[in-house]
């Protein structure tokens, strides 16, 4: 395996680390903390957990094609996340939030860890950190 395959290699397996993290963490808020996720969190999973999938047989076979799989979604979740963050910190006005009276807020303090760091951040963190390791995944393909 040359230096080029070993620095694509650690770059997927980092994205995949990444999205297992975010993906367990998730369910660490939702079912062990009992925070019932909103609308937009709702998109954001639907985004994140394949990535564990899809990233984890990429670097299991150390297949950078797994990028072509991969991106779309992360790129997706980063919408998703960065809609929801302008939401939260109350940029995006009301009259366009997709949050109903039927189920939690998008915006209020439940959308927080532990009432410190807002949920909407660490998701938008968490894609931001996948698409960078996946841009570096491509970057790091002979030419």
């Amino acid at each position: 395996m040359s230096a080029t395959d070993d620095r694509s290699w650690t770059w997927l397996f980092s994205a995949w680390a990444v999205a297992l993290v975010a993906t367990l963490g998730a369910l660490f808020i939702g079912e062990v903390m009992g925070q019932a996720p909103c609308v937009l969190c709702w998109y954001q999973r639907i985004a994140m957990f394949p990535l564990v999938i899809t990233l984890g047989v990429g670097a299991f076979l150390s297949d950078r094609n797994a990028i072509l799989h991969s991106a779309p979604l992360a790129v997706a979740g980063f919408g998703f996340a960065a809609f929801h963050s302008l939401l939260f910190y109350g940029i995006v006005p009301e009259a366009i939030q997709p949050c109903t009276a039927t189920g939690p807020s998008c915006s209020d303090e439940a959308m927080t860890l532990f009432g410190i760091v807002p949920l909407p951040l660490l998701s938008l963190s968490a894609f931001a950190a996948i698409l960078l390791c996946l841009f570096l995944v491509n970057r790091s393909r002979p030419s």
